[in-house]
């Protein structure tokens, strides 16, 4: 596999497992079009590759999983209102047929765009600094694609209050984990190791039963994922405030948030 400027795949050929890393740490591991193209890339990669077997999903640095799209990211727009682009929509790997498991390893923020990745892990080991919000309400923008995705993973109370509240309020990974988005709750600075050994288990069993069931857990969810993500780009396009707008509230908004 390659190193790229925005991500690092490296695959362990004794193990089987591959890691996907993003790999901006000055930018939080923000999202731009460049490491959207290159996930969409390593994703197709790893489905041909027969060395891999597990994928561990993770970000470079200790402040931030992810912190969803780079709001430098130029997302070019039809003029039609009957078209929208949304750029991050096929980032994720079950979006792009990949039935190979993938376990997220988390590490301080964890927001907004972020949750398409996660959405679409098969599970989520957190560090104890591991955080977890959506900024969208809060600049007056639609919480639509992610807040389908986390409905399947999260009580509909805790999802929906995490996506309503915004910035107002962050989930700590020892919250996520009683709500069930985390599945463990490592030592400190344990989450990658964590989430590697489990991969690497994943990975010693006949992968036709592992990658069998991973497809057969997610057709449980795609009808659901589906049917919200048919509504969503209308209520984004009916819902967000224009970009100035969203751009002044962001200028604005300060001041702190509450952890739960």
């Amino acid at each position: 596999m390659t190193t790229t400027r925005a991500i690092t795949v490296s695959v362990d050929k004794d193990t089987g497992v591959a890691t996907v890393t993003l790999d901006r740490p000055d930018r939080l591991n923000a999202i731009d079009l460049t490491m959207r193209d290159e996930l969409r890339q390593a994703w197709r990669e790893l489905r041909f590759d027969d060395a891999v077997r597990a994928v561990v999903l993770t970000g470079a640095g200790e402040r931030a999983f992810c912190t969803g799209l780079d709001r430098d990211a130029v997302v070019p727009q039809p003029a039609s209102p009957f078209m929208a682009d949304d750029p991050l929509l096929r980032v994720g790997p079950k979006s792009n047929d990949l039935w190979k498991p993938v376990v997220a390893a988390v590490r301080g923020m964890a927001c907004g765009g972020a949750f398409y990745l996660l959405g679409e892990a098969d599970f989520v080991v957190a560090d104890p600094a591991a955080a977890f919000f959506d900024p969208h309400t809060t600049y007056g923008m639609v919480s639509a694609y992610e807040s389908v995705l986390l409905a399947q993973r999260m009580p509909y109370g805790e999802v929906a209050r995490m996506m309503l509240m915004g910035t107002a309020e962050r989930i700590s990974a020892r919250r996520a984990h009683e709500i069930g988005l985390v599945s463990e709750l490592t030592e400190p600075g344990g989450a990658l190791a964590a989430a590697t050994e489990c991969a690497a288990v994943l990975a010693g069993y006949p992968p036709e039963g592992v990658q069998g069931t991973v497809r057969a857990l997610w057709a449980a969810r795609e009808g659901a994922v589906a049917a919200g993500f048919a509504q969503a780009a209308h209520l984004v396009a009916l819902g967000n405030l224009p970009g100035e707008r969203q751009a002044e509230l962001f200028a604005r908004r300060g001041g702190t948030y509450r952890t739960r």
